[in-house]
Formats: structure tokens, C-alpha cells, sequence
């Protein structure tokens, strides 16, 4: 029996020690971008040229780290896609931009059109905590990102069109160095981005009919102060653009990622919803460390793309108690309905076929079945969020990002509290 026990208590210290070999093991060699090849083989880029490249080898891993750390889409991050390259000589950079671990471009077409280009590859570097640093852990944050996938918002907007949520159209593309970078060329030049619409601007790209303008969410809340009930949210289109976030297992959607088109309705200004920052769309989990991390009792509100949505509440934002709270659960099944009925098989499979051959070979099975199950199950997970969303008490803070505005009580509370 003592023996059995030592024998035990070596398995455990073996295995703690690999693990933390594991997670604190770096790539040997990194590569960001890196153009494997140029067809016309000149050395000079041109405008729309196409270039196969790879994003980034930095989630390669072995035979323990994947089953510690996870698959994931680390094949994914390796694989070798055509993007087109993409010069800034027509356009001017407004300013930098991104959030915690994108960075991007904000620039402008000669229209007057705003765009963004966001990086493809993750800098995860601000969401390190300092003792994971000092214990040499910082890579388990590092390689979280590889249950991202690096072109899931491409995917995820060819869906959004079947089912008419606006998406900000988002396009692969290399952007080399290049004097038209000015400033920001070694910092951005030689990138793989992705160039899509940005979620706020004075001018219409969207399709929609008389559209005064594009705003965020804090500026959408700063309208309703000067407009009061002249200023409505489409909560239909809202709804439906919620329950599609269910349908991608896209968990992050916080009231920074959305912003509004203003369109004309008689005497009334209606807010349509626009989704921006797709990066967690079809957050693929697996490996023993993240499955323990994000077990809905230890972190509720990072949600793995699966066949089955298991914890509904970690898709709950203040977002939705916000714009949401009161909307009668009847638009929520017909939504949920509506969403079935325009996504068939056929269309998931279509979308998915207009991915890069090889990610389609990678993942795409894998990620329409899944879509498949919880587009059959849509009504249900509908009919939950619509209760969670409704058992959930008033927000008492502002949103994120409007922290700075001076609102009233009533409209911290919610939109249509007035």
C-alpha cells in the first residue's frame, strides 16, 4: 500500500511537472505573415497581387502540449491561405486603434468611407497578469489564442448575410511595407489583416435606405439625451443579431463591439445593429487546462463553440439588459424561427465552401455540424436567453465605454427607460 501511494504521489509530480513545462515551453521560432509565395515572383508587391502567406507557427505544439493546452486551431494559425495584398496609396490613416489584443488601422477611402484593418495575429501581452509573468506561465494566456480562429469573421459574415444581420464585411488581406505606411510601417507593415467596415462613420455603406449616419454605442446613447422617443432600437433586427451570436458561439459581445445604422422611419430615427469584432466566433476549447479554466462555475462568460450551447447566462451581457429587457419573448421565437428557415444545410455548407480550400479541409465538417445542431435547437436556447435576460436585475453602471458620459439614472439603467 505504501508503495501504491509513492508510486501515486510520483505520477502527480510527473504530471505537474509536465504541465507546467508545457504551458511555459516557448516556439522556437516565430513567423508573422510571413509571404511563402509571390506568383509573378517579381520581389515588387502590386495592388490586389495575390500571395499565399501564413499568419503565425507560435501555436505550434507537441504531443503533450495538445493534450494539456489543446487542439485547438493551431493547424488553422499555420495554414497557408491567398490573401490579396493591399497598398494604402489611395487611402489616409485616420489614427491607430484595437483593443486589448487586436491592433489596427483606422483609414479612410477617398469616398470618405471609414475602414479598419486588424490584425489577424493576436498581442495577448496586456492581459498577462503579473504572476503568471514572474512564474514564467505567461504563455498558457499566449496560446489561448489559438482557440480563436484566425479567419472565423470571414465565416461568420458569409452566415450573417443569409440571414440578414449586417456584418462589417470582412476581407483577408497582406498589407507589405510601403512608403504610404508613413509612420506606421514598421509597426504594421508586412501584417496580415483583415480590411472591413468600420462601425461608425458619416457615410452609408450598409445597403440600407436613408441612413442619417453610423454610430457607436456611446454615441448612440448621447443621441438618445437630444432625441428622447424620436430615437427607437430595431429590436427585431437586435434580437436577431443576438440569437446569430448564439448560433457562432461567439461569446464576447460587450457594447464596444456594436455599433448602430440610423436609418429614417417617418418622424423617427430606428437603430439597426451592426456586429463588429468577430474574433471569438467559433472559440473552439479543448486540452485539460482551458476545459478546467472555463467551466461555466469557474469562467461563466468564455463559452466553447460545441454541438450543444451548455450555459446560456455566459452570453447574458449588461448589453442585453440594456437594449433587451422588456422585448416580449414572441420576437425572440420568431427570430429564432426566421434564422432556421434561412439557414439550411445547404447554405451552411456554401458559406463554408467559400473559405480557403484548405481551412474548409481543416475544420469546415467539424464546424457545420455544429452549426447544424444548434441551428435545430435555436427556439430553446431563444426561449432561455429571453428568460435570463429577463430574471437578471436593472444595470445600475454604465456600459463599457460610456463610463465618461453623463447620463441620467434612467438611462444608465436602460435605452428606453425615459
Amino acid at each position: 500500500m505504501k508503495k501504491l501511494l509513492i508510486a501515486i504521489l510520483l505520477l502527480l509530480l510527473l504530471l505537474i511537472g509536465l504541465t507546467y513545462w508545457s504551458i511555459s515551453v516557448k516556439p522556437s521560432e516565430i513567423y508573422i505573415s510571413k509571404v511563402i509565395e509571390n506568383p509573378e515572383a517579381t520581389g515588387f508587391l502590386k495592388d490586389s497581387m495575390p500571395v499565399t502567406v501564413i499568419a503565425t507557427n507560435q501555436y505550434h505544439s507537441n504531443a503533450l502540449k495538445r493534450f494539456m493546452q489543446g487542439v485547438n486551431y493551431r493547424r488553422a494559425w499555420e495554414a497557408p491561405v491567398v490573401a490579396r495584398v493591399f497598398l494604402l496609396d489611395s487611402f489616409r490613416i485616420k489614427k491607430e486603434g484595437g483593443g486589448n489584443q487586436t491592433k489596427s488601422l483606422k483609414i479612410v477611402d477617398k469616398r470618405g468611407i471609414l475602414y479598419s484593418l486588424r490584425s489577424i495575429n493576436k498581442d495577448p501581452d496586456p492581459l498577462i497578469p503579473k504572476a503568471a509573468k514572474v512564474l514564467n506561465l505567461e504563455n498558457i494566456v499566449i496560446d489561448g489564442v489559438s482557440a480563436q480562429h484566425p479567419y472565423g469573421a470571414v465565416l461568420a459574415a458569409e452566415l450573417s448575410e443569409i440571414v440578414g444581420v449586417l456584418s462589417t464585411k470582412p476581407k483577408i488581406v497582406f498589407v507589405p511595407k510601403h512608403k504610404a505606411m508613413d509612420q506606421y510601417e514598421e509597426k504594421y507593415g508586412d501584417r496580415l489583416f483583415l480590411l472591413e467596415y468600420e462601425t461608425e462613420g458619416d457615410i452609408n455603406w450598409t445597403g440600407y435606405k436613408n441612413v442619417r449616419e453610423i454610430v457607436e454605442t456611446d454615441d448612440l446613447q448621447e443621441l438618445k439625451l437630444e432625441l428622447g422617443e424620436k430615437l427607437i432600437i430595431d429590436h427585431q433586427q437586435l434580437v436577431r443579431a443576438r440569437l446569430f451570436d448564439l448560433l457562432i458561439g461567439d461569446w464576447d459581445r460587450h457594447s464596444k463591439q456594436w455599433g448602430w445604422v440610423l436609418q429614417k422611419r417617418n418622424d423617427q430615427l430606428a437603430a439597426i445593429p451592426i456586429a463588429g469584432d468577430r474574433d471569438n466566433a467559433f472559440f473552439r476549447i479543448d486540452g485539460v487546462i482551458p476545459t478546467i479554466l472555463t467551466n461555466h462555475l469557474v469562467q461563466p462568460m468564455v463559452r466553447p463553440f460545441e454541438e450543444d450551447i451548455d450555459h446560456i447566462p455566459g452570453f447574458v451581457y449588461p448589453f442585453d439588459l440594456y437594449f433587451l429587457k422588456g422585448v416580449p419573448k414572441e420576437i425572440y421565437i420568431r427570430e429564432a424561427k426566421y434564422i432556421q428557415e434561412q439557414l439550411s444545410d445547404e447554405k451552411i455548407d456554401s458559406a463554408i465552401n467559400k473559405w480557403p480550400e484548405n481551412l474548409v479541409r481543416l475544420n469546415g465538417n467539424e464546424i457545420a455540424a455544429k452549426l447544424k445542431r444548434r441551428r435545430n435547437e435555436l427556439v430553446a436556447y431563444a426561449i432561455e436567453f429571453h428568460e435570463v435576460i429577463e430574471k437578471k436585475k436593472a444595470l445600475q453602471d454604465p456600459l463599457k465605454g460610456s463610463e465618461d458620459l453623463d447620463l441620467p439614472p434612467s438611462l444608465i439603467k436602460c435605452f428606453d427607460c425615459q
